[in-house]
């Protein structure tokens, strides 16, 4: 059984298409499991949505979910972050408002415990560092964990190490499996789909292996220019625009 790991697509349909497409392209794909961030940002909410929805996808929300139907304030986005919502919550229909609303905050799936941002705040916090890392492992039950919102595929570690617990973080490789091994409990961010923020454009996904017992992030290359030039014809922030470019 493989699964596709996806996280921030923000309403580029694009990317998602590419990814899934890539994904399928090397092998049968049995579950997507989505972080959250389906939308903001990008051209394409709807599509996105309905897209996960006839997948099947088992989703959390983020929090440009929550902020494109009303469910948080804009005030704490940024001034881009805030208009794109504004506008990505005026293109979807209340059918997709609804599904984006009935998404949990955090679900468990396997030996997994998915949520957006972290385990301890789900909405907003950023796993970036080790020591944020550490103090989340607590308050999950299951071995590992699967977070988005950085949009920068990274791996954090707990392990016992000389009768001490050991937290470190390191950026995932493309095309490394990594062995989920017993005993070492994990965090992973599979990165952004629809906008990278690690320098690297092209859209990142992993693939979580069952039955090899490993997770492996992939990169594929999607059409930029044509979400640019949807982005455009909005009147969405050209700082949005422009950054899909460069992988910022």
């Amino acid at each position: 059984m493989r699964v596709l790991l996806l996280s921030d697509i923000h309403s580029n349909y694009q990317a998602l298409t590419a990814v899934v497409r890539d994904a399928r392209d090397r092998g049968p794909v049995d579950a997507i499991w989505n972080l959250g961030d389906t939308v903001g940002y990008g051209p394409d909410p709807g599509q996105c949505v309905r897209f996960l929805q006839d997948e099947g996808a088992v989703s959390v929300a983020g929090n440009h979910d929550l902020g494109a139907i009303g469910r948080i304030s804009l005030s704490d986005f940024n001034p881009y972050a805030a208009a794109a919502c504004r506008w990505n919550g005026s293109q979807i229909t209340h059918e997709e408002a609804a599904f984006l609303g009935s998404l949990p905050l955090r679900v468990e799936e396997g030996p997994f415990t998915l949520a957006h941002g972290s385990p301890r705040d789900p909405v907003w916090e950023y796993l970036f560092s080790e020591d944020t890392a550490r103090q989340n492992f607590p308050l999950f039950n299951t071995p590992f964990c699967l977070v988005g919102h950085t949009h920068v595929p990274l791996a954090f570690t707990l392990e016992d190490r000389d009768g001490r617990q050991q937290c470190r973080g390191a950026l995932l490789a493309p095309e490394v499996p990594l062995k989920l091994e017993q005993g070492i409990r994990l965090i992973y961010n599979p990165g952004g789909v629809g906008q990278p923020r690690d320098g690297d454009p092209r859209a990142a996904y992993l693939i979580y292996d069952v039955s090899a017992g490993t997770v492996e992030l992939k990169r594929v290359p999607y059409d930029i220019a044509v979400t640019q030039e949807k982005m455009a014809r909005a009147g969405l922030p050209r700082f949005l625009i422009e950054r899909l470019a460069i992988g910022y």
